[in-house]
């Protein structure tokens, strides 16, 4: 990992029992609950969380993976083929509270789309929101219910989010974004 690190893997599991545990207490049990990934950090994110919860709830609550790819706003400016990974959600959301997982909150907008996402699947009771970081800059008004750490960040920097199951280390880092080169003058 390159960068200045502020979440170590031990950190990460702190934080993702912690959620755990603010999530199940804010719903006062685990009876209509279900948590759903947003593809992709925040479906390993999500199956932690559920471990977490099994292990000192005893109780197993279902967990989905939610695809927004298509629900982006931005979806022009990132991708003439953006690449779909897949959304499968193995249980009914009407009447359930569902929690999104996420690794990172930035500008709200990945949240929306997985809102908008989210309710063409079902209707939901209630929508929250869980996430490793959040790091500020919102343009939605969108807040997080369970935050594992609030970083601060300028808009020029990047946090990175490694976890085991995708890059084969668990940690956070900032990154300052590559700057962008200055066109040379022609003569």
């Amino acid at each position: 990992m390159n960068g200045r690190q502020i979440m170590t893997a031990d950190e990460i599991r702190r934080a993702t029992v912690r959620i755990s545990h603010e999530i199940v207490e804010k719903q006062a049990g685990t009876d209509g609950l279900a948590l759903v990934g947003i593809q992709r950090r925040g479906v390993p994110l999500a199956r932690r969380i559920a471990d977490a919860i099994a292990e000192h709830e005893g109780v197993r609550i279902p967990v989905g993976a939610l695809d927004i790819t298509f629900y982006r706003d931005d979806l022009s400016v990132i991708a003439q083929q953006p690449v779909v990974k897949g959304t499968d959600l193995p249980f009914d959301l009407n009447g359930r509270t569902v929690v999104l997982v996420d690794d990172v909150l930035y500008t709200g907008r990945t949240i929306r789309a997985a809102m908008d996402a989210l309710v063409d699947f079902g209707r939901p009771q209630a929508i929250r929101l869980a996430v490793l970081v959040d790091r500020g800059h919102r343009e939605l008004p969108i807040r997080a219910d369970h935050v594992g750490k609030n970083v601060p960040t300028s808009r020029e920097e990047r946090v990175r989010v490694h976890l085991e199951e995708l890059d084969g280390e668990d940690g956070v880092v900032i990154e300052r974004a590559a700057p962008v080169a200055a066109a040379e003058p022609v003569a």
